[in-house]
């Protein structure tokens, strides 16, 4: 898997994302939660680095469907995922 840098960061990623609003939100009901677990465990397979959720998937059940899939990886990884993108709004007065 190829990768990228993002921006002037030394963080790089898989050049291949996957978008993870339709494990839960969007598209129709949500999917099932195993099958969606097996989907994200097979992007790592695959090389894949870079996870792109939001907190208003659900709200939050998108994020922690990735995050209890990431745990669940346990030994299957030689790596962690790089980077899980999510929406953040910081608001300063």
């Amino acid at each position: 898997m190829k990768k990228r840098r993002l921006g002037k960061s030394n963080l790089e990623v898989s050049a291949i994302g996957l978008g993870c609003m339709g494990m839960s939100f969007s598209y129709g009901p949500p999917k099932d939660k195993q099958e969606m677990i097996s989907l994200l465990h097979a992007a790592v397979e695959r090389g894949v680095t870079f996870f792109d959720t939001a907190e208003v998937y659900g709200p939050f059940t998108n994020e922690e469907l990735v995050g209890e899939g990431s745990l669940l990886f346990g030994s299957r990884w030689s790596s962690p995922p790089s980077s899980v993108s999510t929406s953040l709004l910081i608001l300063v007065e």
